[in-house]
Parts: structure tokens; sequence; C-alpha cells
């Protein structure tokens, strides 16, 4: 009995404190008391305390000044907190256009946000953006390389989940030659994941929305790209789930070398600025004769009432419910999210898709915006490097 003792204290004292560190995580960023996390974790307040000091002397928690003593008298609550600096983590997005990183505290707190374009998307000019990006990230932060805990890397195309190896990225020529995780693993002494873009930005609108369900997360910019997550859980197929930017849309699609599926061709942003500047070519009365056109032009148009332009973004929606019709058919999601620069349409273009959409399938989902707009693919970065930073503290 006294060996059992000897063996069964010490692994439930971790789980004990294990349980703890979850409650402080759940209240994070705000301070808890001691009595709260007695009630969340339905543990004796001796347990408790005992479990706080632990995780203080450890380094993961720290005690925040005392709550003022009510009018009564009595001793002031005594609050803990996690100390966000203890595993910062840091999140990368790397685009063809433009590298963002971000570094968020344990607690979630952001430290520091840096956003740069690259004027080249060759891969050696995106890798030397990715590393200056980084410094300057960290500096603004105020760490250092080797007091980072975990990294997450977003990049576009396809990638193998098990070694972070880049399979596939038309649009950043020479990117499948570089080995992502080995040159960050040379900076940092920490877990490194290299993930597709697309699949983390669905993971962070799967978080932002909560609770079960079925959910199809679309990225539509130049390039389109998806991500499913059901029940919180990503699915990756074999590996190359969500490439909807490869699906051929009604009609003819011209084809060109620049590595873009057909829907990215039909659809993307520099195709609907084109299909804008045609329609207003040939149909007089657009208030888009005058100025420069892109994307974001052609929306406001279509959102201020101009008819050329309506049609241009009813087209535009027809094609891209025509293409996820079956996808829809098939997986019946509670809701498609659609972040990305075309996110910023807003209802002109939600209202258009949901009326194509409900002609094309059985049960429509709700079709809606990401409300974390250009951060979305960022913010999943982070979220899943503070979830493998969480996995090694329960492990």
């Amino acid at each position: 009995m006294e060996d059992e003792r000897a063996v069964g204290t010490p692994v439930l004292r971790r789980l004990n404190t294990a349980s703890v560190l979850r409650a402080v995580r759940e209240c994070a960023p705000d301070p808890v008391r001691l009595a709260e996390l007695v009630r969340l974790t339905g543990l004796t307040r001796p347990t408790v305390g005992q479990a706080v000091e632990d995780l203080v002397e450890a380094g993961w928690v720290q005690h925040d000044h005392p709550a003022a003593a009510s009018r009564k008298g009595g001793r002031p609550a005594v609050r803990v907190s996690l100390r966000g600096r203890a595993a910062p983590v840091l999140g990368l997005d790397v685009g063809p256009h433009t590298v963002s990183v971000g570094i968020d505290d344990l607690a979630g707190r952001r430290l520091a946000a840096v956003r740069r374009s690259v004027d080249h998307n060759k891969a050696s000019r995106l890798l030397t953006v990715v590393d200056a990006v980084i410094a300057c990230a960290l500096e603004e932060a105020g760490l250092e390389a080797d007091e980072i805990a975990a990294v997450v890397v977003a990049t576009p195309g396809i990638v193998d989940a098990g070694s972070g190896r880049i399979l596939l990225a038309p649009s950043v020529p020479g990117w499948t030659s570089v080995n992502l995780s080995d040159h960050l693993r040379d900076r940092f002494r920490c877990p490194v994941r290299v993930e597709n873009d697309a699949n983390l930005a669905a993971l962070a609108v799967a978080r932002e929305r909560a609770g079960p369900g079925t959910l199809l997360a679309v990225q539509w910019g130049e390039r389109l790209g998806a991500g499913v997550v059901i029940d919180g859980r990503l699915h990756r197929g074999t590996g190359a789930a969500g490439e909807i930017g490869f699906i051929r849309p009604p009609g003819r699609v011209p084809d060109t070398d620049d590595g873009r599926g057909p829907l990215e061709r039909a659809i993307g942003a520099e195709a609907i600025t084109e299909q804008a500047r045609r329609a207003v070519r040939t149909r007089p009365g657009s208030a888009l004769r005058e100025g420069p056109i892109d994307a974001a032009a052609v929306f406001a148009a279509a959102t201020a009432g101009d008819a050329v332009t309506e049609q241009v973004v009813d087209d535009v929606a027809r094609t891209f419910a025509h293409a996820i019709a079956p996808a829809v058919l098939v997986l019946a999601p509670d809701a498609v999210v659609i972040g990305g620069g075309v996110a910023r349409a807003g209802p002109v273009l939600l209202t258009a898709i949901t009326r194509h959409l409900a002609d094309l399938t059985l049960t429509p989902p709700d079709v809606g915006i990401s409300g974390l707009a250009e951060d979305t693919i960022l913010t999943g970065a982070l979220s899943l490097a503070l979830d493998e930073v969480w996995h090694q503290l329960s492990t």
C-alpha cells in the first residue's frame, strides 16, 4: 500500500495541477480567484492552493494584486492569472504578395503584428521577407527566438501534414523546392508546423463560430481555397481537401500557364476586375466609367445600385454557387463562410450567392462573411500554435 501511495500521489498531484491550469486558461486573460478555481475544478481549496503554488513556481501562473477587502473587513481575495510570456507563440502567414507575422502570449494577447508586401513572389525573395518580418516581430515583442514556444506557418498550396513539405504551390514559383520547416527550425528551438493557409483560416472561423456542426470556410482573393471543419476537427481527406480553385465551373474558361485553377481564373479577384472592365466598356451608364477599376470598386458600385456592376456580381455569385453546390450537397454544411479580400464585398455578394445556392441545393446553408477579415489565416496559425503549447503541457 505504501508503494502504491508513493507512486500515485505525484501522479494525482500532476493531474490536479493540470486541471487547475486548464481552469486558469479558460478564464484568461482575466485573473481568477481561488474560490472560482475550486468551483471550476471540483477540487478542494487546499488542493487548488497547492496546485497554484506549483504553477507559480514553474512559471506558468502569476499572482495578481489582491482584490480589496470587503467593507466588513476580512482578507483580500487571492487572484491568479496566466503568465503570458511563459510560452509566447508565433504565427506566420506567407502569401505570394504579403507576409504577415503575429506573436501572442499564452493568454492569447497580441504582443506583435507585422505585415509586409512582397514585390516579387519567387521563393528566394519570399524567404528573405519571411526572415525580415520575423526579426521585426520579435523586436516589437521584446523577445528572442529561443523564447518562442511554438511556430505555425500558413502557406498557399498543398502541404504534407506529416513532414510539412509543400507539395504543390502554383502561386509561388520554386516554393516546393524550399524546406520551410527546416529553414525555420534553424532559427527556433521549438516545434514548427507548416499548414495550408485555407485550412488554418477554416479553423479560425470554426472557433469564431463555436459549437458543433460542419463548416465550409472559403478563402477568396486572387486565389480560391477552402477548408472543411466537422465538429471542430479539420477534414484533410488524402491531403488536398478544399482545393476548390481547381473546380471547373460551367462555361469556357481560358487555359493559362500561371498555375491558377479554372475557378480562380473565372472568379478570382483579378478575373472579377477584368469582367467588370469589359462590362463597363460595352454597357454605358456605369459609375465605373471614370476612374480605376478593381474588385473593391466593383462591389462598392454594385452596393450603391450600379446596374452594370450588379450584373457582374450576380454572374460571379452564380459561377461560385454552381462550383460549390456539389460540395454543399455532399457535405450539407451548416454554413459557408467567406474570408479573404473578396469578403469585403459584403451583403451584395452574399445575397446573390444565397439566392443561387437555393436553386441548386436541397438544404441551402447559411452564407456569411468571416468577422476576422484579412487576419483570418494568421489568427488560425496563432490559435494552432497555442494548441501545440497546451498539448505539450498536458502530456
